[in-house]
């Protein structure tokens, strides 16, 4: 018997990302993404049900406390942070000063790659953001998917994975929990700060579901090797 069952391997979340299961989620999202484009294309006027109510009600609901609040948490999703988060937990599977600065390089790697597909498909379906005159933040270029919310997602997936490989489960939970409810939080002030509709959150959240799926499934044989031992 364990006498340190905080001190297990973190299995559940392994399961989670299970190489059987991680196409088929990949591949589900990337349908989805692909029904949610068609949708924003064919539409006359370029948006779909539930952008319009959302945008109306946060233009509504905007004090300019709440709205200092929203700029500050929708700042973590660009910029410095992310970049730094990516490479933390890149860094946090390795097991040697190098190995950690390798993976952490990786980190990076992994979400500019992100970034550079998130790109591609924002100009070429080339969707126009909401009117300017509704924008409580400062935003540029296309509107879809969302490039804070693709970016946070991806982070937060970054961590997600790093964590399946610490021994300490009810961190690792903690640390979870806090990503996800970060990369939601910055998604959610670009609908709050009118620069994005709610169909260009739900994008960014299926591309960063679809390419973090694939991703993990094409490394899954290089990490097996790598996987720590469970400590007793």
């Amino acid at each position: 018997m364990n006498p340190h069952p905080t001190a297990t391997p973190d299995l559940a979340g392994r399961r989670m990302w299970q190489p059987a299961a991680l196409p088929r989620m990949g591949g589900i999202a990337t349908l989805l993404l692909v029904f949610l484009i068609a949708a924003v294309l064919i539409s006359d006027d370029g948006i779909v049900a539930g952008d319009a109510a959302l945008h109306s009600w946060a233009l509504g609901h905007r004090p300019p406390t709440a709205q200092s609040i929203a700029r500050a948490v929708t700042d973590t999703g660009t910029f410095l942070w992310p970049y730094l988060i990516a490479f933390l937990a890149g860094a946090l599977t390795g097991a040697t000063w190098r190995t950690r600065l390798i993976r952490g390089v990786a980190g990076l790697a992994i979400l500019l790659t992100g970034q550079g597909i998130r790109l591609a498909v924002m100009v070429l379906i080339a969707r126009p953001r909401p009117p300017r005159s509704d924008w409580g933040t400062h935003a540029s270029g296309f509107s879809l998917p969302s490039g804070h919310t693709t970016t946070s997602a991806i982070t937060a997936g970054l961590v997600c994975w790093a964590l399946t490989r610490s021994v300490h489960r009810t961190c690792v939970r903690c640390l979870r929990i806090l990503a996800v409810i970060w990369a939601v939080c910055v998604a959610l002030t670009r609908i709050y700060l009118g620069v994005h509709w709610l169909s260009d959150i739900v994008a960014g959240w299926l591309l960063a579901t679809a390419y973090l799926a694939f991703l993990v499934a094409a490394l899954a044989p290089l990490e097996r090797k790598t996987v720590p031992p469970a400590r007793s």
